[in-house]
């Protein structure tokens, strides 16, 4: 089958690559190459950057410096007013994601006039949302007039049908190609032009109107001949046994037309086609009805527009809400469905079934372009039937839509590592920490004043200081760094963190693939620009410990980074913990007493606790008490029994905890075998004993002892998730009014002080947990106040805790979905007289309930 398009200057030839593009039944799916539209956005204009004549010298004193500060600079030539045209390029160009702009940039381009501007238009568009069939239609017709008939087939359609799965885009293609062919004689080109357009998105559900056409222009032709006839209706058979057998929405029609094509030409021959494609038939029918289904909430309909310029939907920049983190895992499920084969198609129609799911795929980039994962799948894909080029080049189409994405671009560098191209994996990479630079650079302008307009304001001498600055390049050296870093902003430092990730996967792909050698260049690399953390730094020197054995190499390069971030306190716990574990105790020992008093006390706890852990350890009992003893003057409201049992403690074994302070009777009594949920059980029981022993009245009281466990069913799976999942802050129960106030912190304090702790142990910090903030002032009377009868109180004790929950847990999201894909009646079918309601029964009591399925406001039939 040729893969060109038909025209009517050339008739097709069953050559491989005519017009530009090759025809394969198997069609790819790797995407256009979009340049970045906030570089590539409009090259053709030059800049506008001015530049001083290399003649001219100018000179500054300090008298011309305060008149310009004391009156307000005017420009000596008068100023071109900006078009709206050019304002809306150059807005564009800083925010391409902004679909407003492009939709008004094309109705401007539109409503001039200009064919340069339209095009100019649609071209940009286009870079940025590649495959946009709305917008390619509508560049399209601008262009299919008399006198750019050449330009419209050597350039757009050749360019656009490659690789678009939009059905709209090749019925508008068919409709053109039968507009410029009317002569009996090009009707071969015509049928050609079905088969091509067929093979490429003929599986599509949509696609039913083409298959109706392309059998009614079979069916339209003269025949001379017995033999023609019957070659005419041989062709018709063989298109209807192809369509019946795919779920599109006319299935139905077409399978009632071939029932009746069938009949009229032998009922004896047609009950055997009809029986043997039957079963392939009714499969078609029901997975149309699961195909509708994953299908209505991914395609919302758009906007109401003016029907002469209809809206272009273009994809927006994720912003990961819960609407769209619904959708991507609609069109996951979706993928997954499709993948399953539902259709069960045969090994032997292996191309029916790649080409299928290949032109889902395609739909669902387009559609889902700025999400990474919908990539990521296409790419999984693709590679898992052999086609590996593909999929490779469905990664890079998906970086040029997301070059900060580190999912699409790890995968590509890995994929192409395997391929052992590496000299490509050093410019992924390259590109990638370039994209991260821009973003961390472009965020800290926002958080920061610009540093010359703080100069300016501090004086005159200040702003000739200035002059004389140099200019920190980005790739500054590695003592610049120390001079200059960027501003402490948490998002900032979160992005950082992120930017150091990347040096890293970029220093062990370049020590696997290419030796210590190559990983020491990138990490020189890294030490160069400004943005890198001490993350990168710490890789760095464990990865020289693992490789080499040596130990002198990564302490430099842990002295180079506590030279750069003095102030990091987790770089230090680090660096103390790398130096214990390589057993150099005299170095770890010159490091802490370095940096401890280089730190507040609030923020030194990590090293402190890090060093007592080796002190208890591996140290005397004097130096463990010596070193309490500073630990108790930097912290002086820790008790005593706390540092304590940390001393007599090992991994997660504390028997201080679980005997004296009751830990594991707490844990027998409520059934829990977990020292993380005591706390909670810990507090149900003091409770519960309180409250009997507050019991005065000669009611039935039971016997405080603990309940049994033997039939006690295991907690919901789903509990943790469910505290783990929960957000905003945290809804704390109201207090007890008969619990004494206090209880857990007397075991610690010894007087129930209340005085803060800090880093306390695990099961310290976890007792802690649930506790609300304590009350002050008319709170804590109104508590007091509080008189709950001793009755309610008993019951309130027995219950049991949340970990005995074991029913039924409802997801939201599920929830979510159910009212999402409920009908809810309109205002027009609310209009028509309800159903009369029959009558009641003679025996009284309600009517018999309705158990059947809710079909909507409009009865029996289905709504799609």
């Amino acid at each position: 089958m040729d893969g060109s398009l038909p025209s009517a200057q050339q008739p097709l030839q069953l050559s491989t690559n005519v017009g530009g593009i090759a025809h394969d039944p198997v069609a790819s799916i790797s995407a256009q190459r979009v340049p970045d539209p906030t570089t590539e956005l409009n090259p053709e204009e030059p800049s506008s950057k001015p530049e001083l004549p290399s003649s001219e010298v100018v000179q500054t004193t300090t008298a011309d410096i305060l008149q310009e500060e004391s009156q307000p600079v005017t420009a000596s030539v008068t100023e071109v007013p900006v078009s709206e045209w050019d304002a809306l390029r150059a807005s564009l160009r800083e925010n391409p994601h902004d679909t407003e702009g492009w939709n008004k940039l094309v109705r401007l381009a539109e409503d001039s006039g200009d064919l340069e501007k339209i095009k100019e238009a649609y071209e940009s568009l286009l870079k940025m949302y590649p495959n946009t069939w709305s917008a390619q239609i509508a560049y399209l017709n601008h262009f299919l007039v008399p006198g750019h008939f050449k330009f419209a087939e050597d350039h757009l359609f050749t360019r656009f049908l490659r690789t678009s799965p939009a059905v709209e885009l090749w019925k508008f293609y068919l409709t053109y190609i039968r507009r410029i062919n009317v002569d009996p004689s090009t009707r071969d080109i015509v049928r050609k032009a079905y088969e091509f357009a067929l093979n490429h998105v003929g599986q599509d559900k949509d696609s039913g109107e083409i298959w109706s056409d392309y059998i009614q222009f079979l069916r339209s032709g003269e025949t001379n001949s017995t033999w023609e006839e019957q070659q005419k209706m041989d062709a018709l058979r063989k298109v209807y046994h192809r369509a019946v057998q795919i779920p599109l929405e006319n299935v139905e029609t077409l399978w009632s037309e071939l029932e009746t094509f069938e009949n009229n030409l032998n009922r004896i021959t047609a009950k055997k086609f009809l029986s043997d494609l039957s079963p392939s038939y009714m499969q078609a029918r029901a997975v149309l009805r699961q195909l509708q289904r994953h299908l209505g909430p991914l395609f919302p309909p758009p906007p109401p527009s003016s029907p002469s310029r209809p809206y272009l939907y273009l994809p927006p920049k994720p912003t990961f809400n819960a609407a769209e983190r619904a959708l991507v895992g609609a069109w996951k499920g979706y993928l997954r469905w499709e993948e399953s084969n539902p259709l069960e198609i045969d090994e032997q129609d292996r191309n029916t079934f790649v080409t299928r799911v290949q032109g889902v795929y395609r739909k669902a980039v387009i559609r889902m372009r700025f999400f990474g994962e919908i990539w990521y799948m296409a790419y999984v894909w693709t590679n898992s039937i052999g086609k590996t080029e593909e999929a490779i080049n469905l990664l890079k189409a998906g970086i040029e839509a997301n070059p900060m994405s580190f999912l699409l671009n790890f995968a590509c560098a890995e994929a192409l590592e395997l391929q052992g191209n590496l000299e490509e994996v050093h410019k992924i990479f390259e590109r990638f920490l370039e994209a991260l630079r821009r973003d961390l650079d472009a965020h800290e302008a926002r958080i920061v004043p610009s540093a010359t307009s703080s100069t300016v304001s501090t004086g005159a001498m200040d702003a000739l200081g200035s002059q004389s600055t140099e200019i920190i390049p980005a790739n500054a050296s590695f003592t610049t760094q120390t001079d200059e870093k960027p501003p402490q902003c948490k998002e900032l430092a979160e992005k950082r963190q992120e930017y150091g990730l990347a040096w890293t996967v970029y220093m062990r792909f370049a020590r696997r693939a290419e030796g210590l050698k190559s990983a020491r260049t990138v990490f020189a690399q890294a030490r160069r620009d400004k943005w890198t953390p001490w993350e990168v730094y710490e890789s760095a020197a464990i990865a020289e410990y693992h490789l080499t054995k040596d130990v002198r190499t990564p302490t430099r390069i842990f002295e180079k980074a506590l030279e750069t971030f003095s102030d990091e306190v987790d770089l230090v716990a680090h660096y103390l913990g790398f130096l214990l574990s390589i057993n150099d105790e005299n170095n770890a020992r010159a490091l802490f007493e370095r940096v401890i008093g280089t730190f507040p006390p609030d923020r030194a706890r990590p090293l402190w606790e890090r060093w007592a852990r080796h002190e208890y350890q591996y140290g005397d009992l004097a130096a463990a008490q010596k070193l309490e003893k500073r630990m108790a003057e930097a912290y002086p409201n820790d008790p005593p029994i706390k540092r304590f049992a940390q001393r007599h403690t090992y991994h997660s074994t504390d028997a201080i905890a679980a005997r004296d302070l009751g830990v594991a009777i707490v844990r027998q009594s409520s059934g829990t075998t977990s020292s993380g949920s005591w706390s909670n059980s810990l507090g149900r029981t003091d409770t519960q004993t309180s409250l009997l022993a507050s019991v005065n009245t000669p009611q039935p009281t039971p016997t405080p002892t603990a309940p049994p466990t033997q039939h006690k069913r295991p907690s919901s799976p789903d509990h943790k998730r469910r505290d783990s999942d929960s957000h905003g802050p945290a809804q704390y129960k109201r207090a007890r009014a008969t619990s004494p106030p206090g209880r857990d912190r007397d075991r610690w304090d010894g007087h129930g002080s209340g005085r803060k702790r800090y880093n306390s142990p695990t099961w310290d910090r976890e007792r802690e947990r649930d506790v609300p903030p304590p009350r002050r002032g008319r709170d804590h009377e109104e508590e007091k106040a509080v008189n709950v009868p001793s009755v309610i109180s008993w019951f309130v004790g027995t219950l049991p805790g949340p970990s005995a929950f074991d029913g039924p847990v409802f997801r939201t999201d599920d929830l979510m979905q159910v009212f999402r894909g409920a009908v809810i009646p309109s205002a027009t079918s609310r209009s028509r007289s309800p159903p009369a309601v029959p009558p009641p029964r003679a025996g009284g009591g309600r009517p018999p309930p309705d158990y059947g399925p809710y079909q909507g406001p409009g009865g029996g039939r289905r709504r799609y």
